[in-house]
């Protein structure tokens, strides 16, 4: 749910702000805590959607905000962690965090986990719609927007978007594509692939030479990164 208001509990500044940055441009609501006891605070005031918290904490420990959360219902959290707190980690799992993220980390990588999970507890923000960033993809009216923009794609530019959209990280070979979105793989030259990914990239990519969301897997074929 792209509206969904957010509390980030992390007490390093440039960490604190990079998160909110890019949570703030994936659309959705955002509010901070530099420690523990002002996460409580926060809490007290207005249960969010979904908690990013930092695991070491001055004043109040993430642990036992974790706890808290827990003992006044289910709202989703990820855990932030370094990878020296493994057991702390552990202990924030089994307490009942959603997800965890290991420092040091992509701020891409953290809007998807928040994605995830909001999708996995709330249903997402519209059936079918699928949203990554700056990229919106909605299958219904079969119209696909960056940064606000309504880019113009094919039939065939869209089916092929659609079907590595929905599977983030597969990696499809061009006759998997020609399959999925042609039908027929053997009337159909695989180079068909290659053109439309092309096109694709030029259509949806900031840098259509330097992709961030339809890459290549060298040798096996392409793969869509979230």
């Amino acid at each position: 749910m792209a509206d969904a208001r957010i509390l980030v509990v992390e007490d390093e500044p440039n960490i604190r702000e990079v998160i909110t940055l890019y949570l703030r441009r994936a659309g959705y609501e955002v509010d901070v805590a530099g420690d523990g006891a002002a996460a409580l605070e926060s809490l007290a005031a207005r249960m969010p959607d979904l908690v990013v918290l930092d695991l070491m904490l001055p004043q109040v420990g993430g642990l036992e905000i974790a706890r808290w959360l827990r003992e006044r219902g289910d709202t989703p959290i990820i855990m932030l962690t370094a990878r020296r707190e493994e057991p702390d980690r552990i202990a924030g799992l089994e307490m009942g965090a959603d997800d965890y993220v290991v420092k040091p980390f992509s701020p891409q990588e953290l809007v998807s986990r928040v994605r995830a999970v909001l999708r996995r507890t709330q249903g997402g923000p519209e059936p079918g719609l699928l949203i990554f960033d700056e990229l919106r993809i909605d299958p219904r009216t079969r119209l696909v927007e960056v940064r606000g923009e309504e880019r113009s794609l094919t039939a065939r530019e869209f089916d092929l978007l659609w079907v590595m959209a929905r599977h983030p990280r597969q990696v499809f070979s061009r006759d998997q594509l020609l399959d999925a979105v042609w039908g027929l793989t053997e009337y159909i030259d695989p180079s068909t692939v290659t053109v439309h990914i092309r096109r694709l990239r030029e259509k949806i990519e900031a840098d259509p030479a330097n992709p961030q969301h339809i890459l290549t897997a060298w040798g096996v074929g392409y793969r869509f990164e979230p």
